[in-house]
């Protein structure tokens, strides 16, 4: 039989399961791509926060990489939760000898307000790693946090997307999530994210979920684009495919724990 196509993710390991490379490989399975992980950091986190992080050595960031891909090969390649400028900087160097779509996820805070991402590291996204992007996904808080852009407006959304897109990435999805629930701002009973290349628009909608239980939203969708990309998809048909399947995982999210729980990358089989 021949094999599915191949992702790899780049990202921290998350020992509750609900985000990270965890939700990454779930998120892989489920769309029928065969995961791979090279895993940057391990954290101690749970559905109350992250308790601890640990950045792996640059070195075995770059050695788990090339074992993949020099062997094995890959079809796209997503990256997360990176933590330091030197694992910012390796991985920005081996996404720029790969000929595969690489999907960024600049990771800058857990979904419970912790940092993964140090200060030091920020001109290190802007200046290496968004340029070697086919798509980026920043969040509002990490467009904030990379350009200064504050978004309370759909037409917010297109600033900011022009913010990022002057730092070099192909596409940009800004994720209007952040601001669910707000009376006269971006969405309100709707979730609105904008993809754009800079030209042509994609205005995705989708219904707002009341369910507090989201960890994993971001590294499941851009996980989600890239097991589009990596099936031979555009990178609007990848978009709008990981919404979808984005929008249905939150719907049916779970509690876990004392704290906020995962969306469930299963909800397709249990539906």
């Amino acid at each position: 039989m021949s094999a599915p196509p191949r992702v790899l993710t780049v990202a921290g390991s998350d020992s509750g399961g609900g985000a990270g490379i965890q939700a990454d490989l779930k998120t892989m399975l489920a769309l029928g791509v065969h995961g791979m992980s090279v895993i940057t950091a391990v954290t101690a986190q749970n559905s109350l926060g992250v308790q601890g992080a640990w950045p792996l050595p640059v070195e075995a960031v770059r050695a788990q990489y090339r074992s993949v891909v020099d062997d094995i090969g890959v079809q796209a390649v997503k990256t997360g939760m990176l933590a330091s400028a030197e694992l910012v900087e390796a991985a920005a160097e081996l996404l720029g000898g790969t000929d595969a779509p690489a999907v960024v996820d600049p990771v800058g805070v857990s979904k419970h307000g912790d940092s993964l991402l140090a200060a030091s590291a920020l001109d290190s996204v802007r200046t290496k790693l968004l340029p070697v992007a086919t798509v980026a996904t920043p969040n509002l808080d990490e467009v904030a946090q990379l350009t200064g852009v504050l978004v309370e407006s759909e037409d917010d959304l297109r600033r900011a997307a022009a913010a990022v897109l002057a730092y070099g990435p192909r596409w940009v999805v800004i994720k209007g999530g952040h601001l669910a629930g707000d009376t006269g701002r971006v969405g309100g009973s709707q979730a609105v994210d904008l993809l754009t290349d800079g030209s042509e628009e994609h205005w995705l909608r989708a219904p707002r979920h009341a369910n507090r239980h989201t960890h994993g939203t971001g590294c499941t969708l851009a996980s989600a684009i890239a097991s589009g990309l990596a099936k031979g998809q555009s990178v609007p048909e990848a978009v709008t495919a990981a919404k979808e399947y984005v929008t249905g995982a939150i719907a049916a999210g779970f509690a876990l724990g004392g704290g906020i729980g995962p969306v469930d990358h299963g909800w397709r089989y249990r539906a």
